[in-house]
């Protein structure tokens, strides 16, 4: 696809379709500093390839949440999130390998039921009595890095390893929100190494950036940390909303 045909995309119906997920993931995002790919993806690969489905989602975050981590760049651990990138860092190249041959079905099924088996962890209540040793983190990164590059859901280990411990909202929100940015700028420079970034999928990504930065602001707009379980419960729903939607069973994109 030339330049021409990747501008005259942004005026089809999918685009449109990829415009709304690109909201109602930024609103998740910003409300709970994750979900931009629990979201999106499962409903992006219902009209997207599973390499275009990650590039996309990729180049859209590297503008949609930086009003957002801005604001919450105080309440980072910088040190847990350093050790995150690192195992992250190690475990992308892999995930992105893998991908290449993954089947568009499969890869479908594969980020729905991610997300529904991380939501099903969580909702069963298991928390940590304590923070993870560095190790611990460290692996935390290559689980959600490897996860990342074969489903373009890097979300769920780090998802469930901040949610089920004992930190507060606001740094849960921060250093996830924080290390799904850091983890976009891996898989943007992997991609273009590789020669993958093709003209059609920069100019749709970043022009999805524009609704994905409006959700980011409305949801971070109606984050409250004194209530967190409304926080976690609405955070929930949408992320099993969108794995259902994601599902093949619909046969919705063909």
């Amino acid at each position: 696809m030339d330049i021409s045909a990747a501008f005259a995309y942004l005026l089809t119906g999918d685009f449109a379709f990829l415009c709304f997920a690109a909201l109602l993931a930024g609103m998740i995002r910003g409300f709970s500093g994750f979900g931009t790919a629990l979201v999106f993806i499962p409903l992006s690969a219902i009209v997207l390839d599973p390499v275009s489905a990650v590039a996309t989602i990729v180049l859209m975050d590297l503008l949609g949440p930086v009003p957002v981590l801005w604001r919450i760049k105080g309440d980072i651990e910088a040190r847990d999130l350093s050790r995150l990138v690192i195992g992250a860092a190690f475990a992308v190249p892999l995930g992105l390998f893998a991908l290449t041959f993954m089947p568009a079905a499969v890869f479908r099924i594969t980020a729905s039921s991610l997300s529904l088996v991380m939501l099903a962890i969580l909702l069963a209540g298991w928390r940590l009595r304590q923070s993870l040793p560095a190790r611990g983190v460290i692996a935390t990164g290559a689980a959600s890095g490897f996860l990342g590059g074969v489903a373009g859901i890097p979300g769920p280990p780090v998802i469930f390893a901040y949610f089920a411990s004992t930190k507060p909202a606001r740094v849960i929100r921060a250093n996830i929100s924080a290390f799904l940015y850091c983890f976009d700028w891996l898989v943007v420079v992997l991609l273009a190494l590789s020669a993958q970034l093709t003209p059609a999928l920069v100019v749709s990504g970043l022009a999805l950036s524009v609704p994905n930065m409006v959700g980011n602001l409305l949801g971070a707009a109606l984050f409250r940390p004194e209530q967190e379980r409304v926080f976690r419960a609405i955070a929930y729903t949408l992320v099993f909303a969108a794995a259902l939607a994601g599902l093949p069973l619909w046969n919705w994109g063909g």
